[in-house]
């Protein structure tokens, strides 16, 4: 019958494998298998090869299956390049819809599990949001401190609101729900030079507990801001599953990024603008001419008046885009309507 080593013959032969491990190899044609026999001694260990001293060499690093990376150091640094785009947008919009200096700075950016970021989280608004087209929800976290400073800026006061409870009346939900509508405009914006997405909130948490997106030993990039909204700092963060971002991480390396900023794409955003400038409508006026007069005889005009005008029937008359003159032409009638013959473009006069 086929004898089974017990746990403490196989560590105590390990541990004459690497006591032995200096000695000099033997011929491997005269070596001979040694016998060894549940219960009996312990025989001595054969030396090791020296492909086993060449394996020893080897550099390796240590790796954690329960926290496996996901994202390569090259998505990472998009991700932060991205993400300090969002944060210089979103300061921006806080500064000029709340009337006060708001700074937004990026902390850092890592990976880590699902649970260990929910543990980080303290008091604290938590929206959950939607990243279409992609399949999954994110978070967007801001300390409760920061939001109520935002919402007293908002409702006219200094700006040091401060709550004993985590309760929110549906006012302040409402103003809460605007803030964080403009930070998703301006997370749409900062990705768009990677993928068009369309952020929207699903909804609003105030407890932890109750928001699970993935799984918890899930992998997670944890995005960290600080918010300074006047003298006030606190902290605000986004966590996006790696499934969410899975179907995307090739476009996520730094090179890419940068080719397609420029060039081509350079080229498609200038003809996309043209397009759109073409269709956009502005306001065109015909100026016939001008007149000084005084304010008593502007205020007794009445109809039947004549204005006379610095200009005689057969001059040109101005065609106005804006505050500027762009054309001359001659007024007429095209049918029953007034119309203006163009002759020249207004920039001739300068030649």
């Amino acid at each position: 019958m086929v004898e089974i080593l017990s746990q403490a013959e196989i560590e105590a032969l390990l541990a004459s494998l690497s006591s032995d491990g200096d000695s000099v190899d033997p011929d491997p044609a005269q070596a001979e298998p040694v016998p060894f026999t549940r219960g009996g001694s312990l025989p001595a260990a054969p030396p090791p090869s020296s492909a086993r001293s060449d394996r020893r060499t080897i550099a390796y690093e240590p790796y954690d299956f329960r926290r496996p990376d996901k994202f390569s150091k090259d998505q990472l640094r998009t991700l932060q390049m991205l993400h300090e785009t969002f944060a210089r947008l979103f300061a921006s919009s806080l500064s000029a819809y709340l009337r006060v200096s708001t700074h937004v700075d990026l902390v850092s950016v890592e990976q880590v599990p699902y649970n260990e970021y929910m543990r980080s989280l303290t008091t604290s608004i938590i929206n959950v949001i939607s990243l279409e087209p992609l399949t999954g929800q994110a978070i967007l976290e801001m300390e409760f401190n920061v939001v109520l400073a935002m919402i007293d800026r908002l409702l006219g006061g200094p700006g040091n609101m401060m709550k004993t409870t985590t309760m929110l009346t549906e006012i302040e939900k409402a103003l809460t729900e605007s803030i964080t509508t403009r930070a998703l405009k301006d997370l749409q914006t900062a990705w768009d030079s990677v993928v068009a997405l369309h952020p929207k909130r699903e909804s609003m948490e105030t407890q932890s507990q109750f928001i699970q997106i993935v799984p918890p030993n899930d992998t997670i990039v944890s995005i960290l801001f600080e918010v300074k909204v006047g003298d006030l700092r606190g902290a605000m963060s986004l966590c996006i599953p790696y499934l969410l971002l899975k179907p995307i991480t090739p476009k996520l390396s730094v090179q890419r990024w940068f080719s397609t900023t420029g060039g081509e794409n350079g080229s498609q955003n200038v003809e996309k603008l043209a397009q759109r400038l073409a269709r956009a409508k502005v306001t065109c006026v015909c100026r016939l001419g001008t007149a000084r007069i005084t304010v008593n005889d502007l205020v007794n005009l009445s109809v039947g008046d004549t204005v006379v005008l610095n200009r005689r029937s057969t001059d040109e008359v101005d065609l106005m885009i804006g505050n500027s003159v762009k054309f001359r032409g001659k007024p007429g009638a095209a049918g029953r309507k007034v119309a203006l013959h163009i002759n020249r473009i207004a920039a001739e006069d300068l030649y």
